[in-house]
C-alpha cells in the first residue's frame, strides 16, 4: 500500500486507490486489509462501506490489538454491517497467551485468525532479528509508514513524514 504514494494519485487518496486496484487485481480473493500505513484511525476514514463491504476483514499489525480490534468492531457497527460476518487477522508479535486472550476477548463478536510467525518459529530463547523488508522510495519518491506502534517507524525523509502527518491527521 505504501508504494500508492508515490503513484501518482493524490496523497490524501493513496488508501482508496490502493484497496481499489486490490480489488480489481484479485476479485474478492486475498480479501484482507492492512489497516497500520498511515495508522488505523486514517485507514478507517478511508475504509468507508464500499470496502468494508468488499473485504472480508482487516489484519493488525501495530498498536494495541485489544484497542485496534474495539475499532474494527465499532467502525463495521456503524456502517450497519454485522462484524460478525468479518474477519480481525492478528499478526504483531503473538505468542500463545496473547492469542487466547484476543480470542476470548473477541469471540462471538469477530471472526479471528492468528498469524504468530516469529514465537513460532524461534522458542529457543535467543533474541529473534527483525527481518521485515520496508519500503522507503518509490519511483523516486518518498513513503513512509505512519504505524500505530512508534517502534516500527521507519526514518524517512523528514519533511515527506510531517507532509504525511498534516495530510492524514496523525499527531507526531
Amino acid at each position: 500500500m505504501q508504494a500508492f504514494q508515490a503513484l501518482g494519485v493524490r496523497l490524501r487518496d493513496f488508501q482508496k486507490a490502493a484497496l481499489e486496484t486490490w480489488v480489481q487485481e484479485y476479485r474478492g480473493d486475498l480479501g484482507i486489509a492492512l489497516t497500520d500505513v498511515v495508522g488505523m484511525d486514517a485507514f478507517l476514514a478511508d475504509f468507508d462501506l464500499y470496502f468494508a463491504k468488499l473485504f472480508d476483514g482487516l489484519r493488525h499489525d501495530s498498536g494495541d490489538p485489544f484497542v485496534w480490534g474495539e475499532k474494527a468492531i465499532a467502525h463495521y457497527q456503524s456502517l450497519k454491517i454485522d462484524p460478525r460476518s468479518k474477519m480481525l487477522v492478528f499478526s504483531d508479535a503473538l505468542d500463545t497467551g496473547k492469542v487466547l486472550a484476543l480470542y476470548r476477548h473477541f469471540a462471538g463478536r469477530a471472526q479471528t485468525s492468528f498469524g504468530v510467525g516469529t514465537h513460532l518459529s524461534n522458542d529457543l530463547g535467543p533474541t529473534p532479528l527483525s527481518i521485515v523488508l520496508k519500503l522507503t522510495r518509490c519511483n523516486g519518491q518518498p513513503v513512509a509508514k505512519l504505524s500505530d506502534s512508534p517502534g516500527k517507524a521507519l526514518p524517512v525523509d523528514p519533511t515527506f513524514l510531517a507532509y504525511l502527518r498534516q495530510v492524514f491527521a496523525v499527531p507526531a
